[in-house]
């Protein structure tokens, strides 16, 4: 693997932002079709989600199902704290531009969690992940109360990668879901 992580990550997004408003759609689309189908998702009760940003794959479609209760995150230092959320509820921009519950909205703890939907630059066939760098789905991870949670990475194909550079801290994800399918 010549390419850093950085090189990595810029080259990725360069690609995802190149992709039409209606490719981008489509995929997505089929994205949001896949784990519906999941037994991972369909089993699940809380499911922790996040908005589309920078022309992440958009999963707000599944927000219309109401068999499912959501959490978003909010970015609080260098933390992602979870807030319990549901279609029609306000949301307001964060310090990095992502939209995120309100403050006040309840709290989602990690018992409450049955599945959490993690957004990636990229992510490899054994699971791991490239973010934006800032650590916050890493260190989430890492915590004792979150590491056994089932994780699907969501990605475009392009950026489901045969391997990514990774660190002692990195950790793999349960499954990835592409516009072709969820991998295990």
């Amino acid at each position: 693997m010549n390419q850093t992580k950085s090189e990595l990550r810029k080259k990725l997004l360069k690609q995802r932002q190149a992709m039409t408003v209606e490719e981008w759609q489509q995929k997505s689309d089929r994205i949001s079709a896949h784990l519906q189908t999941s037994p991972l998702f369909t089993q699940s009760k809380t499911i922790l989600a996040y908005f589309s940003f920078r022309q992440e794959p958009d999963l707000s479609s599944l927000f219309t199902d109401t068999q499912h209760r959501w959490g978003l995150p909010r970015c609080v230092g260098k933390s992602l704290i979870w807030h319990s959320w549901q279609p029609g509820e306000t949301l307001q921009k964060g310090n990095y531009g992502i939209l995120e519950p309100h403050p006040d909205a309840p709290i989602l703890e990690a018992d409450r969690v049955d599945l959490i939907l993690v957004p990636a630059v990229a992510c490899d066939v054994r699971g791991y992940r490239l973010g934006y760098g800032g650590g916050f789905y890493d260190r989430l991870l890492s915590y004792t109360d979150w590491v056994f949670k089932p994780t699907i990475g969501i990605v475009f194909d392009f950026a489901c990668l045969p391997q990514l550079p990774i660190e002692d801290w990195d950790r793999p994800l349960q499954a990835i879901c592409t516009e072709y399918g969820l991998r295990k």
